[in-house]
């Protein structure tokens, strides 16, 4: 499975052309795909097109994008204009994008070739592709298991080795916790670096889209491309984007790393506490130092976390009601019941519990005891990061709490799904940058990752933490057999 710069230096050596590459990249889905479930919508025609537009250009000799030419997947609530864009739910079944996204818009104006919209958790929600309405996405390491979520099958293309890249979308852990489970690395963005337009959004002040990549190079590569000012997105920083290529190769001497004694707790099971252990001696023989610190702040990040989300859920998705793109309930006779049925029939049970949690913490009577109480403590989790900050380079720590687990073993117990996300989440309560890097195994075999997340718009030294460690281990190069083919 070759990396998206091994890729660019083959094409533009023309040892291969686009063409040659989307075809076999096609190939591949076609003859894995049954079985991992990662595509909602292949846009094949599309991409040959676009592969022959890549191809003539490299052959007058013109200078392109280091990654014009390579295939990537797009999470489907990102929208490709005249492209069908579900959110895999079934409100949104035969919705057809009339706008790019800026994200996506980046990537076509870099010459990156999208081959298909890869299946979420409907509408973001979740954390196991388990809500998707159509099909639950697999794990290339072992099909019995979970690919995470909500990003599910943009981390499983891209482990699976069908694309080197992919995007999805980040709200509390939807890039990291997918990425952690596939063995793959999965990168959010500072708040702001990356706009928002053309996302369905899920809580507004918490997306952030961002890479899953096989490598930490790979993904600095894609965010020099992502990156960048919108005028389309208010939240979007007007700030010069750095290359993030430029400083990968620093060593990482001298750089002080945090580690929150809140997340190497007893709610992070044994075998992922050794292997981050073994990750940050590695990291400590580069020369780096690190120290356990306390974040009283963080016990609370998955109760704000779950106010603050669904409350920004409930408003976004009140604009699906069978009025606008969206499918409409049939047999109804007024109003009311155009919109009671629609969403009633249109919605998911997960998102139909975000919403009615969302509008009840919002209502009268209500809104100053859950909603403003929430964001006091998120402002005490952004405090409590800044103090780090102030003393460290860099807060490590294990990205999930559990390896994958198997299809069913959580979908009954809500709870124990949200907690997945328990050391992802304080990241985008702060709008701090964090990614997760693939450092071993279980004992049955299921990938572990640990996380890296800097002070805001510091993408480059999170990006250089992360590839030094690739550098001297080779847990990024395991591949899954994929006895299944």
């Amino acid at each position: 499975m070759k990396t998206a710069v091994q890729l660019s230096k083959e094409l533009r050596a023309r040892e291969i052309t686009a063409t040659s590459l989307i075809e076999s990249t096609y190939k591949n889905i076609e003859s894995t795909d049954d079985k991992i479930n990662a595509y909602m919508t292949l846009l094949k025609e599309r991409a040959l097109e676009q592969a022959a537009q890549v191809d003539k250009q490299f052959d007058k000799g013109n200078e392109l994008s280091p990654l014009a030419g390579i295939p990537i997947a797009i999470k489907d609530n990102i929208c490709i204009k005249d492209t069908r864009t579900t959110c895999s739910s079934k409100m949104l079944e035969n919705y057809i994008s009339p706008i790019t996204s800026g994200a996506a818009q980046r990537c076509l104006d870099a010459g990156i070739i999208p081959v298909g919209k890869a299946n979420m958790d409907e509408f973001a929600m979740g954390s196991s592709t388990e809500n998707s309405a159509y099909f639950t996405s697999k794990n290339p390491w072992d099909l019995d298991y979970t690919p995470g979520g909500s990003s599910g099958g943009s981390a499983a293309t891209v482990a699976a080795g069908q694309v080197p890249l992919a995007l999805g979308s980040d709200t509390g852990g939807s890039v990291r916790q997918p990425a952690s489970f596939c063995g793959v690395v999965g990168a959010k963005p500072s708040y702001g670096r990356v706009s928002r337009y053309g996302l369905v959004a899920f809580a507004s002040s918490l997306d952030q889209i961002g890479p899953v990549t096989r490598t930490v190079e790979d993904t600095a590569h894609l965010l020099n491309v992502i990156c960048g000012h919108d005028k389309r997105d208010a939240t979007s920083l007007d700030l010069e984007v750095p290359d993030f290529t430029a400083t990968l190769n620093q060593d990482i001497k001298g750089l002080k790393f945090a580690i929150p004694n809140e997340l190497m707790s007893d709610i992070i099971s044994d075998d992922i506490k050794e292997k981050v252990m073994d990750a940050l001696e590695v990291i400590k023989a580069q020369g780096a130092t690190f120290d356990f610190v306390s974040m009283d702040s963080l016990k609370a990040s998955i109760a704000t976390y779950y106010i603050l989300a669904p409350a920004e859920a409930s408003a976004n998705l009140s604009r699906f009601d069978g009025v606008r793109y969206t499918n409409r309930a049939d047999d109804i006779s007024n109003l009311k019941d155009m919109y009671t049925k629609t969403r009633g029939e249109g919605f998911g049970a997960e998102v139909k519990r975000r919403i009615i949690l969302g509008t009840y913490v919002l209502s009268s009577g209500y809104y100053d005891a859950f909603y403003l109480k929430a964001q006091k403590a998120r402002t005490l989790i952004k405090n409590d990061f800044n103090k780090i900050f102030d003393k460290y380079d860099a807060i490590l720590s294990p990205t999930t709490p559990t390896t994958s687990f198997k299809f069913g073993e959580k979908d009954k117990d809500p709870i124990k799904l949200y907690m997945c996300d328990i050391a992802t989440i304080p990241a985008n309560m702060a709008g701090l940058p964090g990614m997760n890097v693939p450092c071993g195994f279980s004992n049955n075999g299921m990938p572990i990752g640990f996380q890296i997340v800097t002070k805001a718009l510091d993408e480059a030294t999170m990006l250089r933490i992360g590839h030094r460690y690739q550098q001297v281990t080779d847990f990024h190069l395991k591949n899954p057999e994929m006895n299944y083919v």
